[in-house]
C-alpha cells in the first residue's frame, strides 16, 4: 500500500454452499496466495480451499470474549482494518454468503469507509436467500422478512408475510427467538428449520414452535422460516387488525349505530368506560381492567376514524403527537442527563416544559385550560392547584379551617332564613374549602367520594340482604333495625 493511499480491504462473499456452487470469478480471486482473513472458519468453501491450499485466518476466536454480538463484529472490524494499515496491498475478508446480506461486520466497515479510514471492494457471492427459498418451495415476490435472531424482538414481526430468520446460532439464541415468537403465534405453530440450504448436507425439518429451542443442531447455516398466518384469528392481539376492525364498522357495509356516532355522541361513552377503569382499579381486577382499558381504546379509536372519515386527522396523527410530546417532555430520559430524577423534580420540569409550549398560543388565563366538563370535585381541585403554583394558597393549614368553619356557618345562616339560591352557594364554598383542604393534605377528594359511595352501597346492600332474609323489605323496616344491620356491615368490614 503507498503512503499517499488508504488501506483498503476486499470483501469477498463464499457463497451459501460448496466450492462447486463458488462463481469462478471469486474462486481465483481466493487463489491469489494471499492469506485470507475470514469472520469464521465454520463454512463448507473454506474446509475445501484449505486442502487445496489457500490459508486462512479467522475470528472465531473473539467470539468467547464477548457476552453479546454487536462487541464481536466491532472487534472483528477494526482488527481487520488494523490488518489493512501494515500490507502493502491490503487485505481480502471471507464472509458467508453475499456480503451485503445479514454480514453486520461488512457494514461497519462499509461505515469506516464513509469516514475516509479505508477503502472497500466487494466481490459477491451467493447470499443463502436463493437456496433457502428453494428448499421451502415459496415465492420472495409473495412478500417476505429477513430478520436477525440476535436482535429479533415482537414489534419487528409482520405475521402476514413469510418470516426468515438469520444468524441461529446456538440454542440460546433459538430459546430467545422462540418466547419472541410465542408473542405472536401458539406454541404449537408450525415452523421450519433449514440447514445447510444449497449444500449435499442440506437438511430441511418442520416442528412445532415450542420445541425450536430443543433442536440442538442449530448453527450459523441455520435459517428459520415462519410461514405467514394462515387467517385473521392470529392477528386479534395486533394493533392493525383492531383498526382495521374499527374502519369495518364504520364503513358503509358496517354497523349502523357506529356509523351513525360523531365526536359529540360519544362524549358520554368516553366518560363511562373511564369511569368503569376507575372501578376496576380499585377492584384490583385485572381481567377487568384489561376489559375495561380495551373498551376506552375502543372510544379512543372510533374518535380517531371519525376524524380519518371526515378528512381532518388519523391515528397516526394522534399517536405522533402523543409521541412527540411525551419525548418532549421527558428530556431527562431521552436527551441530556438532568440532576434530580425523583418523581417530584420530574413533575416540576414537566410544568415548566407545559408552561413553555403554551408561551406560543394566544395569551389568556391559567385556568383556560381546565376542561368544563370535568366533575365539580376534580374541576376544584384543578382549579386550586393551578392557582397554588403561582403562590395563591394559604401558607399555613390553621386559616383553612378556620375558613371551613365560617362556611359551614354561613350555610347553616342561609338554611335557617330559607333562601334556597343562598344555602345553594354557600353549600359549594364548603365543598370548594374541603377540596382544598385534601389537597393540602395531598387526598384526592374525587377519589375519596368515590371510595365512600361505594362503602355505602356494600354495607346498604348487606342492609337489604339481612331484610331478605327474615322476609322484609326496606320499606317494611324502620330505621333503628336497618341502622342495627347497617353497624353489623361496619363491623364486617374491619
Amino acid at each position: 500500500m503507498k503512503d499517499n493511499m488508504k488501506p483498503t480491504v476486499e470483501i469477498i462473499g463464499l457463497g451459501a454452499g460448496d466450492l462447486g456452487q463458488l462463481p469462478v470469478a471469486t474462486y481465483r480471486r481466493l487463489q491469489g496466495g494471499q492469506i485470507v482473513y475470514a469472520r469464521t472458519a465454520q463454512h463448507p468453501v473454506i474446509a475445501e480451499l484449505q486442502t487445496e491450499g489457500v490459508v486462512f485466518e479467522s475470528f472465531d476466536a473473539i467470539y468467547e470474549r464477548y457476552d453479546s454480538f454487536q462487541p464481536v463484529y466491532e472487534h472483528i472490524a477494526e482488527a481487520v482494518i488494523g490488518a489493512a494499515e501494515v500490507s502493502r496491498d491490503g487485505v481480502r475478508y471471507a464472509v458467508p454468503g453475499h456480503p451485503l446480506v445479514a454480514e453486520e461486520t461488512v457494514q461497519l466497515l462499509l461505515a469506516a469507509e464513509a469516514k475516509g479510514r479505508v477503502s472497500v471492494t466487494v466481490v459477491g457471492g451467493g447470499s443463502f436467500l436463493d437456496p433457502v427459498f428453494t428448499a421451502l418451495r415459496i415465492d420472495p415476490n409473495d412478500g417476505f422478512q429477513l430478520l436477525d435472531a440476535t436482535a429479533l424482538t415482537a414489534e419487528d414481526i409482520t405475521l402476514k408475510q413469510h418470516l426468515l430468520v438469520s444468524q441461529l446460532y446456538d440454542s440460546y439464541i433459538a430459546s430467545e427467538v422462540k418466547l419472541t415468537l410465542m408473542a405472536h403465534f401458539p406454541d404449537d405453530y408450525a415452523v421450519t428449520l433449514v440447514k445447510a440450504a444449497g449444500t449435499p448436507d442440506e437438511d430441511v425439518r418442520t416442528l412445532p414452535l415450542f420445541e425450536l429451542d430443543r433442536e440442538m443442531d442449530v448453527s450459523n447455516l441455520t435459517v428459520l422460516y415462519v410461514p405467514p398466518v394462515p387467517d385473521e384469528n392470529y392477528l386479534r392481539h395486533t394493533f392493525t387488525r383492531l383498526r382495521e376492525v374499527i374502519r369495518i364498522l364504520r364503513s358503509p357495509d358496517g354497523c349502523p349505530w357506529d356509523r351513525k356516532q360523531t365526536h359529540f355522541t360519544l362524549k358520554r361513552f368516553l366518560l363511562e368506560e373511564t369511569y368503569e377503569v376507575l372501578e376496576a382499579i380499585d377492584e384490583e381486577d385485572d381481567d377487568h381492567l384489561v376489559e375495561e382499558l380495551g373498551d376506552v381504546l375502543l372510544q379512543v379509536l372510533l374518535h380517531a376514524q371519525i376524524g380519518e372519515d371526515e378528512g381532518y386527522f388519523a391515528i397516526e396523527d394522534v399517536i405522533a403527537a402523543l409521541t412527540e410530546k411525551m419525548i418532549r417532555r421527558h428530556p431527562h430520559v431521552f436527551k441530556e442527563k438532568i440532576e434530580g430524577d425523583r418523581a417530584e423534580d420530574v413533575e416540576v420540569r414537566w410544568d415548566k416544559i407545559k408552561a413553555s409550549e403554551k408561551q406560543s398560543r394566544a395569551p389568556g388565563s391559567i385556568l383556560v385550560d381546565i376542561p368544563r366538563n370535568m366533575p365539580a370535585l376534580m374541576n376544584a381541585y384543578e382549579i386550586q392547584k393551578k392557582t397554588a403554583k403561582l403562590g395563591f394558597q394559604w401558607d399555613e393549614k390553621a386559616p383553612m379551617w378556620e375558613k371551613l368553619e365560617e362556611e359551614i356557618t354561613e350555610f347553616k345562616e342561609a338554611l335557617a332564613e330559607n333562601h334556597a339560591e343562598d344555602a345553594k352557594k354557600e353549600l359549594g364554598d364548603v365543598f370548594f374549602i374541603l377540596v382544598n383542604l385534601a389537597r393540602t393534605y395531598k387526598i384526592q377528594p374525587e377519589e375519596a367520594l368515590l371510595m365512600t359511595n361505594r362503602k355505602f352501597i356494600r354495607r346498604f346492600q348487606y342492609v337489604e340482604e339481612q331484610l331478605k332474609a327474615v322476609g322484609k323489605t326496606p320499606e317494611e323496616s324502620d330505621l333503628p333495625e336497618m341502622d342495627r344491620y347497617w353497624e353489623q356491615a361496619k363491623n364486617k368490614e374491619m
